[in-house]
């Protein structure tokens, strides 16, 4: 009978191993492992059979149980592990599966975990850029220049050293992290070009001396052009122009050459207020004598047409009484010229009368002196006026014949 009859033993091995001693001692069947795993997974996930007994049913709905209490706590991981803050000052730039969704304000938010993630970025940082030097850190920071970025061409085609610093800020968390590649790189680039294009339309003077703010106010303003036409995210703060000068090889003579233009300066100023000061007193002085010299003209004419005046009414007096105009007129050239002097001329040859000679009066002073003389000629006696007026006639007649 063969082995695998229906009839035979099923303990017979084809290959005439058999069964001894009642024990199997070949492999398991690959059957039995295979239900033998559908049983434990069955047991786990709550699948077994109803003919599996009371254990098998007991066994699955532990296994739910625990699977239900996994699942809620990894539920509120993901939660928790989604909640985010954004701190004041900052910005939060949310993306989705690699790419920009939405920029976050300050205070708490929520995204979902492994679906978004989240980059915060400080917008109130105020950070700094130098072109032309670089500075070391340390408790003594020090700076050295760097010539390839601080050598520059002006206008005149001199060369000067510029050394310049930028301040900046984050205006855009989103253009900051995606619109360039590097943004710090790109400000340094833009600084460069637009120093040196300010630079290359100045001459040097002009950025050595008052023009300091002028080239700053234009570099800013092309700078930031610059970002915004990159979409850099950046806007600048305040540009400062270190310092610009001329190479170190020929600092010595241009600072002679400046010492010479100061003193060039210095004595044009000194010259400037002399002429100033000098100016306006002669013009002054130009202006009083003309209208002294005015005025001294005014006064002649006016003097000489009075004269006439007079002499033409002393004319007519003299017409009508000869001998009594003749007599006035002596009279007043007499007290004219001896209102001047302190002395008295008295003919006392053809009289003996008493004069009376006020000496206190004669002393006092020139206005006294013309009244006293008045006086005195009053005093004089009836020889003494006979006298004179007989000199007097003599002298109008040789006058006269003259």
């Amino acid at each position: 009978m063969a082995w695998n009859e229906p009839g035979g033993s099923g303990n017979k091995d084809p290959w005439g191993g058999g069964n001894r001693g009642g024990n199997n001692q070949g492999p398991p069947d690959l059957d039995e492992v295979v239900k033998q795993l559908q049983q434990k997974f069955s047991a786990i996930f709550g699948g077994g059979k109803k003919g599996g007994g009371g254990s098998a049913s007991g066994g699955g709905n532990a296994g739910s149980i625990g699977l239900g209490v996994i699942a809620v706590v990894l539920v509120v991981v993901w939660v928790i592990s989604g909640i985010y803050i954004v701190d004041e000052g900052r910005r939060g730039v949310v993306l989705q599966f690699g790419a920009y969704a939405k920029t976050t304000m300050p205070g708490p938010h929520w995204h979902p975990t492994f679906i978004q993630s989240v980059e915060v970025v400080n917008v109130e940082e105020s950070r700094a850029l130098t072109v032309g030097f670089r500075q070391t850190g340390g408790s003594r920071p020090t700076s050295s220049s760097v010539g390839r970025e601080s050598l520059m061409l002006t206008q005149d085609e001199n060369i000067v050293d510029v050394k310049l610093a930028v301040q900046y800020k984050v205006k855009s968390a989103s253009d900051y992290l995606f619109r360039v590649r590097d943004p710090e790189v790109v400000l340094r680039q833009a600084t460069e070009s637009a120093i040196r294009e300010v630079i290359g339309k100045s001459d040097m003077d002009f950025i050595l001396k008052e023009g300091r703010a002028d080239i700053t106010a234009q570099a800013m303003k092309l700078i930031q052009e610059t970002l915004d036409r990159y979409q850099a995210g950046l806007i600048i703060t305040t540009v400062n122009l270190q310092d610009a000068q001329p190479p170190e090889q020929v600092q010595d003579a241009f600072a002679d050459a400046v010492k010479a233009q100061g003193d060039s300066e210095r004595v044009k100023n000194e010259a400037e207020a002399y002429s100033n000061d000098i100016i306006p007193r002669a013009r002054g002085k130009a202006a009083r004598q003309i209208a002294e010299a005015n005025a001294y003209k005014e006064r002649v004419i006016a003097e000489a047409i009075g004269e006439a005046s007079r002499f033409d009414q002393v004319l007519t007096e003299y017409l009508k009484a000869p001998e009594v105009t003749r007599k006035r007129l002596y009279l007043e050239s007499m007290e004219s010229v001896l209102s001047n002097s302190s002395k008295v001329m008295v003919d006392v040859t053809s009289g003996n009368n008493i004069m009376y000679l006020p000496l206190d009066q004669m002393m006092g002073g020139r206005s006294a002196a013309a009244s006293d003389s008045r006086r005195i000629v009053e005093t004089l006696g009836a020889s003494q006026s006979s006298a004179l007026d007989r000199r007097a006639r003599d002298n109008v007649r040789g006058r006269g014949e003259r």
